[in-house]
């Protein structure tokens, strides 16, 4: 072996055992791993930064800045009100989403399938107190594995499917990966669903405990509109929505008094207030299932009604101009189109009008605006935001302007129109002209640390191929097998690829393999297609780490894992894969 060779296996061994350990950041071994590799000369000086403009580090933040714009029009709380149910138990909520993750993968991409899907299994741990860590490894892997069924679902299918037609003169037609793919994909979400999340690490099944005022408890006045003059309502009626988002109606206040005494069966009236309890994203949660409205929210139709709204929660220091006054008082609304939704006093309830109640000092007031009217209000009232206790509100009137633009956005890549990250781009463009996702939460959206982490190893895996490592590799295969049956050649090279694509890009991995399978084939004088299809199984199958696939990267933030998390159920899913695809593949595509 030449020196660059020895250099860069030698690299990558000391990067992954490093990235397994975990107890260094992930981001910061890439990047040092990169520089070294520059600093040897083991990567060209003008290929260093070059995969941080890569195509999958363009997807990933693209994808994630669109699941937020997805979260905030409704979208994702539209879908879930079909799909979600509090009563489900984890496994046979972990088996649906699979089941739908692997049906819209085949359909628009496993990445796009996942873009949509991750913010509703995301709320769906939020309902139901778990770790989302539980839930979202098991609906990546479904996402990956539905991609196999066509070919559009997957990178490497498309790529497969090019070079069958450079080597044999045709391609593979849409459905030609859907025998072997189908059967994958049924015992893999299968596996996902009853044993894979249960291997995950105990951490996980922890319940998550937020900090700080996480208990706090808001009494705030929602405001009822236009939903009763629609249809005829009672104060009972809103009691079971109440419930389920875990919200108490304390009151009622009509002609602005406070009814004493309301019964279930008091009407509801257009123009009426609930008085209601609850932390802040429930408030939230309430206003919309019921569709009630803010007080004051007549002055800001077509107005800050039709821009991205947010909660803040701040604490009221002694010398605050709020102190001893009210917000009707300081005329907050009409000075700085923020209004006072709730207040939290230390547990006790607030019996006055809320935009009435005389603010005290250690009160946290619950304010309502545009996110830079509520830095300049906050400001002027004298009150301190609290750190990471910020809400936005979702703009349920968008939800279908949303879903459109992002079935457009696939419809054009799948259509061949535009380039996927020229599509995603395009779509976050809408997104922010429609305030669906506001300038700051477009760099917010983004897991930074896990682009670092790929656009620093891309540059490395390139530089492993082109220094013919890849090639030694493929060279061995052969020798190893010498002299045994076809499909034991077929079944090495399907570990040897989904090896490398564990650790490499699956697209890198899959013109690494293709060649490499037409030329065993040729020399075992076999059919060049079995060994064309497991390539494109295993290299889609990289369950190892989060850096093989771009889906197992998207969630490696959201979910809390550690590189050495992957393993746990990747390890035996792979090998249920390799146990399914090799008997699969014999069957539809004979040797």
């Amino acid at each position: 072996m030449t020196f660059d060779q020895t250099a860069l296996f030698l690299l990558f061994g000391v990067v992954f055992a490093l990235l397994v350990w975990g107890r260094i950041r992930f981001d910061l071994v890439a990047f040092a791993a990169l520089i070294l590799g520059a600093l040897l000369g083991l990567v060209p000086s003008g290929e260093v930064f070059s995969g941080f403009g890569h195509p999958a580090v363009i997807i990933i933040a693209l994808v994630l800045i669109v699941s937020k714009g997805l979260m905030n029009s409704g979208a994702v709380e539209l879908v879930a009100a079909r799909l979600l149910s509090a009563s489900r138990g984890l496994a046979q909520h972990i088996g649906l989403m699979a089941v739908v993750g692997a049906g819209l993968s085949g359909i628009i991409n496993n990445v796009a399938a996942l873009a949509l899907l991750m913010p509703l299994d995301l709320e769906s741990a939020r309902k139901a107190g778990r770790a989302a860590g539980l839930s979202l490894m098991p609906l990546s892997f479904a996402t990956i594995l539905g991609g196999m069924i066509t070919l559009i679902g997957t990178p490497p299918n498309i790529v497969i499917a090019q070079y069958r037609s450079d080597a044999l003169g045709a391609p593979f037609s849409m459905f030609d990966f859907a025998p072997v793919g189908l059967a994958v994909a049924i015992s893999g979400i299968a596996f996902v669903a009853l044993i894979g999340w249960r291997l995950l690490p105990r951490h996980f099944r922890d319940k998550p405990k937020e900090e700080g005022f996480a208990e706090s408890l808001y009494s705030a006045e929602l405001k009822v509109g236009q939903i009763a003059e629609d249809k005829a309502l009672t104060v009972g009626d809103l009691y079971p929505v109440a419930d389920d988002k875990d919200v108490a109606i304390i009151g009622l206040i009509r002609n602005g008094r406070r009814m004493r005494g309301f019964a279930r069966r008091e009407p509801i009236r257009s123009g009426d207030f609930l008085f209601v309890e609850g932390d802040p994203k429930a408030i939230e949660a309430f206003m919309g299932a019921a569709k009630l409205e803010f007080a004051g929210s007549e002055r800001h139709k077509g107005g800050l009604n039709g821009s991205a709204l947010s909660l803040v929660e701040a604490i009221v220091p002694d010398h605050a101009r709020i102190v001893g006054r009210s917000t009707f008082d300081l005329r907050l609304l009409n000075r700085h189109s923020v209004t006072l939704l709730g207040i939290s006093r230390q547990g006790r309830r607030i019996q006055k009008r809320v935009r009435h109640e005389a603010i005290r000092p250690g009160d946290v007031l619950l304010l309502l605006g545009a996110p830079e009217r509520l830095e300049n209000a906050s400001q002027w009232l004298g009150v301190l935001p609290l750190e990471g206790r910020q809400t936005g509100m979702i703009q349920r009137n968008k939800a279908w302007l949303a879903i459109a633009g992002f079935a457009l956005a696939i419809t054009a890549a799948v259509a061949g129109i535009a380039y996927l990250p020229v599509a995603l781009a395009a779509c976050v463009i809408f997104y922010a002209a429609s305030s669906l996702v506001t300038g700051a939460e477009v760099y917010q959206s983004v897991e930074w640390k896990v682009i670092v982490l790929l656009g620093s190893l891309i540059p490395l895996g390139q530089a492993f191929e082109q220094a013919g490592n890849a090639q030694l590799i493929a060279d061995g295969i052969l020798t190893i097998t010498a002299g045994a049956p076809a499909w034991v050649t077929l079944t090495v090279l399907m570990i040897v690829t989904m090896t490398l694509s564990d650790f490499l890009n699956n697209v890198a991995t899959c013109l690494i393999a293709a060649p490499i399978s037409v030329q065993i084939a040729n020399t075992l004088e076999a059919n060049p297609d079995p060994f064309l299809m497991g390539v494109a199984v295993a290299a889609s199958c990289a369950f190892l780490t989060p850096i093989g696939h771009k889906n197992n990267t998207i969630i490696m933030g959201p979910g809390g894992y550690r590189f050495g998390d992957y393993w746990r159920m990747g390890l035996p899913l792979e090998i249920l894969v390799l146990a399914v695809a090799i008997p699969a593949i014999l069957i539809f595509w004979p040797l």
